[in-house]
């Protein structure tokens, strides 16, 4: 299969490009850096040109009340430049919970790109993923000061990147779903606890204080950014991607 990655030179793309590639597909990463600006349009018709699948990876540049916007015009260019392309399936990566967080513009936008897809042209598929591992440290990072790190005990179920790349490549060179596939590692932590383990791996002295109203975590309610019954889990368990890293 040719399969256009759009975002295909970020953290996730990069890995299912050669995920793909690997596999014996032929996967060309396009972003900013290539001439490809999913908001304007700019070089959109060239790049899915005989492509038959579209892996839409991009991400809002804020993750503020702007984000729907974004999301809003870039998958409208897509659609509209893959309907024209004639590709045959459109696969775009969410998030876990994501229609369960009301409170977060961030997660509102990422709603409506997934109905955007759902309501256009091309036979399509929604990689639902949780938490990456990668982004643990960021998240501790928001609510930090010298001395110590504040987290709420919201449940999450970290996955690695690169369990997520494979997830994503698999699904990619699939039949549509028409519908979500979620995928989640294999370990359920309260974020505090996980901010805890993190600091000790890295003989970081700060200490984690449990704040359930600190960063953006701290609107979650209950355990809807876990992956439940229906998730396909991953292989690498935290501990080790520590370890690894």
């Amino acid at each position: 299969m040719r399969i256009a990655v759009i975002g295909g030179t970020g953290l996730i793309g990069s890995k299912v490009v050669r995920k793909l590639n690997a596999d014996g597909h032929e996967a060309v990463p396009h972003s900013k850096s290539t001439g490809v600006d999913v908001v304007t349009g700019e070089g959109l018709d060239k790049a899915l040109t005989g492509a038959d699948v579209v892996v839409n990876l991009t991400n809002s540049p804020t993750f503020d009340e702007a984000a729907p916007a974004f999301f809003r015009q870039s998958m409208d260019n897509l659609l509209n430049a893959g309907q024209k392309a004639a590709v045959r399936h459109f696969v775009v990566l969410s998030i876990v919970g994501v229609d369960q967080v009301p409170e977060l513009d961030y997660y509102r936008a990422k709603a409506l790109q997934e109905e955007v897809l759902a309501a256009g042209p091309i036979p399509y598929s929604v990689v639902r993923a949780t938490q990456f591992m990668e982004f643990i440290d960021a998240v501790m990072s928001w609510t930090a000061d010298s001395d110590t790190v504040r987290l709420p005990a919201t449940p999450i179920q970290p996955i690695a990147a690169q369990d997520v790349a494979d997830a994503v490549a698999d699904v990619a060179v699939g039949a549509p779903l028409q519908g979500i596939h979620n995928i989640a590692g294999p370990e359920v932590f309260r974020l505090d606890e996980l901010g805890r383990i993190t600091l000790a791996a890295g003989s970081d002295s700060r200490t984690v204080i449990t704040d359930d109203t600190a960063g953006m975590f701290g609107v979650i309610h209950g355990d809807v950014l876990t992956g439940k019954g229906d998730a396909t889990l991953a292989p690498t368990r935290y501990a080790d991607w520590l370890a690894a890293r």
